[in-house]
């Protein structure tokens, strides 16, 4: 070859490269542009249609969105979980509606879609804790301690230093603050899983910390349930307060000492009965833990269902044939990353409505924002070095800290229909506001923590090994 004929063949490919992605971009607005226009015309026909039909378009469009926004967002060299949470603002009602389109009416669709991202949360969880070795995670106890601890009571008393004086009664103040004192685990652990970091000392020790983290948090929710309804004479509901403890550390030492003893074995001799393990029994039965730990979790223990998938993952995570456990993760991840997970990260994006959000509450939320981030980073991160981590370890661990998630919008959620917080209210659009923002910054933030004083050379070699089918 010339070296005349190099540069126009390597120039053919480049504007070859260039083409496909404007004729993918071209391609994506003419089926929105088109299906919107179909929408509006087919709108009076909606209630005619098998229910079935509209929801197959809707995951269709989800799915399609979610890895274009998620390729984009590693296009530019960033997690792939930003851009799914970024087209599902887009997606929400924001800016396209999607789930209210004449096209899809007729049936409750939101709900639908809400219980498969739940479906989703709960096999990321479920896949995180096959990838935690306990050992590890005994090795962080003190961090986790301190600081799920501090992680919790620093968030509620600052933002009751905030939201106090800015005019509100101190039950909505306590109940913002128990709300923001909550962390979406999930958010933070599929980044630092597609990163490759979630095997190293700061990644053990979010997962150990978050939960501590949701126990506390959801004490903390029932503990200002109790005061709010009394008035602050919570006198007579202590004995109340003390079951519901008594029960959820109850739940959370039985369901780790099932999931450590019995549940491996329990697959182990699954796997020795051809008629059950083959055609994927194996994995099958190691989806039932994961949905039954699940059900048991908010059912019994009255903690968080995806705590409970979280426990049963841990006990599979030490399975003694190799074989058997790679056919578990490789099953468990195709199910949850090709499908159910990005419903989950694009969800968020379709329950929220930033249209509506009044413009004379901004400077209160971005007080409150800031406060969020710097609440958690230095609450959780504090407590960390008080663990025995160094500063920068320390720094790692309270950023992961910082998304609120769906965790703190059920925490939210609960507020509102116990009539502590009023849903017309700026604290409530701030709050709903300050949710969402952590959730979407924590990604960028992650990454950029972990990349202090690591190499883009590094950085490479973990994407490229990272597990999530990226």
């Amino acid at each position: 070859m010339t070296e005349r004929q190099f540069p126009l063949k390597r120039l053919s490919r480049i504007l070859s490269a260039h083409l496909v992605r404007l004729a993918m971009i071209a391609a994506l607005i003419a089926v929105v542009s088109h299906t919107t226009i179909f929408a509006a015309t087919t709108e009076g026909h909606a209630s005619n249609v098998n229910p079935f039909v509209p929801l197959m378009f809707a995951l269709g469009i989800i799915l399609l969105a979610s890895r274009t926004g998620g390729a984009l967002a590693r296009r530019l060299g960033q997690p792939r979980v930003l851009g799914q949470l970024i087209v599902g603002l887009v997606l929400g009602p924001t800016v396209l509606d999607m789930l209210h389109w004449g096209l899809l009416q007729g049936i409750d669709l939101q709900q639908t879609v809400k219980e498969f991202a739940e479906l989703g949360v709960l096999l990321l969880m479920f896949n995180i804790g096959l990838e935690v070795h306990i050992s590890e995670l005994l090795k962080v106890g003190k961090v986790a301690v301190f600081g799920g601890v501090l992680g919790v009571v620093v968030p509620i008393v600052l933002t009751m230093v905030v939201v106090i004086p800015a005019g509100h009664a101190w039950q909505p103040a306590l109940f913002a603050g128990v709300t923001l004192a909550a962390t979406s685990v999930s958010i933070s652990a599929q980044v630092l899983l597609e990163l490759g970091y979630l095997r190293t000392k700061e990644g053990n020790a979010l997962l150990a910390t978050a939960l501590i983290d949701d126990v506390l948090a959801i004490l903390a929710v029932s503990l200002t349930l109790v005061i709010a309804a009394d008035g602050g004479q919570a006198d007579g509901d202590l004995s109340q307060l003390l079951v519901i403890i008594l029960q959820m550390a109850g739940y959370i030492v039985v369901a780790f000492l099932l999931a450590w003893y019995v549940l491996p074995r329990a697959i182990e001799w699954i796997s020795r009965r051809p008629e059950l393990s083959q055609s994927y029994g194996v994995p099958i039965f190691a989806l039932i833990s994961a949905l039954l730990f699940g059900w048991t979790a908010e059912f019994l223990g009255g903690v968080a269902a995806i705590t409970g998938a979280f426990i049963a993952g841990v006990g599979l995570s030490k399975l003694h044939q190799r074989n058997m456990k790679l056919e578990i993760e490789q099953t468990m991840s195709h199910i949850a990353y090709v499908f159910l997970v990005p419903i989950f990260f694009v969800d968020v994006g379709l329950e929220t409505d930033l249209s509506t959000f009044p413009l004379d509450a901004v400077p209160f939320m971005l007080i409150l924002l800031l406060m969020a981030v710097i609440s958690k980073v230095f609450g959780a991160g504090f407590g960390a070095r008080m663990g025995g981590f160094s500063i920068p370890e320390s720094l790692r661990v309270g950023v992961c800290m910082v998304s609120r998630g769906e965790v703190g919008l059920i925490i939210i959620s609960i507020g509102l229909s116990n009539g502590i917080i009023d849903s017309g209210s700026s604290l409530y659009a701030s709050l709903f506001m300050v949710i969402l923002l952590t959730t979407v910054l924590t990604p960028p933030l992650v990454r950029w923590v972990f990349q202090i004083g690591r190499s883009d050379t590094e950085d490479r070699v973990k994407l490229t090994a990272s597990g999530t089918g990226d």
